[in-house]
């Protein structure tokens, strides 16, 4: 039977952006334990990097009406959107302006808890148990902090270096592993070519910045299939979810999404499987789930996290006029060429490889999950300790149905429990506010033994 913390307990949440600082909203809200919630940089507290990195010009992907923070509260986001006349329920909001949201939430929570919830700003390097059922969290400056229970909100992790590229080989500034870098234009001239490991959201996100920082120049966008995000239908009528899941395997529900497309269109098919695609994914053996990945999860992606129209319109532009470019390819290698990189790539289907002469690569590779390959010295610790362990996918931590750690004997940690993307190996679909927001729900509820309180996820 899991422990359920009492009022008298002391949870640490580590990590302060949209999980973490949601989690710690969600359990002053259930009037439940005290919390210290950690974050490292106060910039990221409540925003996370998905938040507090944004341009002025990147904007949700999702309008306004799905993404109020608070299960129980569908219309919050809209009403404060609307309060500070910046939209309504269709808009899709620069993602600065949810981040705002997202801090006086915070903020708000902060201040009407009497002292119950403070936000610590420093960096947790390890957490190891002491005598009884407590905790004891150790700072990288040091401090040390005493608690029943952790809540890892870790994000997501860093993506690794492309495979091809060795960074330290090539002139300074030239590879950039931040795709939301500020200087990300700095330096650059007409002349120059900018390559984007990668086509997804990421890629978007630095194409954007980018033209919005002034490079004139060409931008080539490149990754195995250059396989990049669809766009939401402007008016789009909302659509209800299917109910139940469709029944049998990998074959039928691909069967079953071709059919619904034909009557609905593809943004419809997929759309509609949201209610119960935990439930899939959850039913699926580790084979099919191994084979969704490799085969499935890029033609996945592009449809399930769409564009804005105001967005994919910026981006058509740029193809237009000539100044991006998405392609297939794989990257062969990097050599240093002056204050350059002489770039050489295959493209899809071809042997012989393309010579690109790049003032900048920058990794759009997107956030990883394999622990293992992690630099983190929080994440290094407690596997080194069997504290937790890899999902079988290498996705991220290996999490049990009420979201405790699963240690590496296997057994289920009370004192250990992670919210978040780095869950998606037990969820999949846990990346995205919808999903989050009644995951962190949930385990506030469970956390503060409040079960009783109704909302989305009940």
């Amino acid at each position: 039977m899991p422990r359920i913390a009492g009022p008298e307990d002391h949870v640490v949440v580590v990590g302060g952006g949209f999980s973490g600082a949601l989690f710690a909203v969600n359990l002053m809200r259930h009037e439940g334990p005290r919390v210290t919630l950690i974050e490292r940089r106060d910039r990221q507290l409540a925003r996370g990097v998905a938040y507090s990195a944004a341009h002025p010009d990147h904007l949700l992907n999702v309008r306004a009406g799905n993404m109020s923070a608070l299960p129980d509260d569908p219309g919050h986001f809209v009403r404060w959107l609307e309060a500070h006349g910046k939209g309504d329920r269709t808009t899709f909001v620069p993602r600065t302006t949810y981040g705002a949201y997202l801090r006086e939430l915070l903020d708000a929570a902060i201040a009407d808890s009497d002292g119950r919830l403070v936000h610590v700003e420093g960096e947790v390097c390890a957490i190891d148990p002491v005598a009884g059922d407590g905790i004891m969290l150790t700072m990288a400056d040091g401090r040390t902090i005493a608690a029943d229970t952790a809540v890892l909100a870790l994000g997501n992790l860093p993506p690794h270096t492309p495979p091809g590229l060795k960074p330290d080989a090539l002139p300074p500034g030239v590879y950039c592993a931040d795709p939301w870098a500020a200087d990300l234009a700095e330096g650059l001239g007409a002349d120059d070519t900018v390559v984007l490991v990668g086509t997804g959201l990421t890629a978007i996100d630095a194409a954007l910045l980018l033209d919005a920082q002034g490079f004139k120049g060409h931008i080539l966008a490149t990754s195995r299939r250059g396989l990049s995000p669809r766009r939401h239908v402007d008016g789009a009528p909302a659509h209800r979810g299917v109910a139940d899941k469709p029944q049998g395997g990998l074959t039928d529900l691909v069967r079953h999404v071709r059919a619904r497309a034909a009557v609905e269109g593809w943004r419809c098919a997929v759309d509609e499987l949201r209610p119960v695609t935990q439930m899939l994914w959850a039913a699926a053996s580790q084979e099919v789930r191994g084979r969704f990945l490799r085969h499935l999860r890029p033609y996945w992606d592009v449809h399930r996290h769409r564009l804005a129209p105001r967005v994919a319109e910026r981006v058509e532009a740029l193809v237009e006029s000539g100044r991006l470019t998405v392609a297939a390819g794989k990257i062969v290698s990097a050599e240093a060429d002056g204050t350059h990189a002489t770039l050489r790539w295959r493209p899809r289907g071809e042997t012989d490889p393309v010579v690109t002469r790049a003032a900048r690569i920058v990794n759009c590779t997107g956030p990883q999950g394999d622990l293992l390959r992690s630099e983190e010295p929080l994440v290094k610790h407690l596997l080194a300790a069997g504290a937790i362990r890899p999902d079988p996918l290498h996705l991220g931590v290996d999490v049990d149905a009420q979201s405790r750690a699963i240690r590496a004997d296997g057994t289920p940690d009370d004192r250990i429990h992670c919210i978040g993307p780095m869950t998606r190996g037990g969820l999949w679909e846990v990346v995205a506010v919808p999903d989050i927001r009644v995951q962190s729900w949930d385990l506030a509820r469970r956390l503060s033994n409040a079960q009783w309180v109704g909302g989305e996820g009940l």
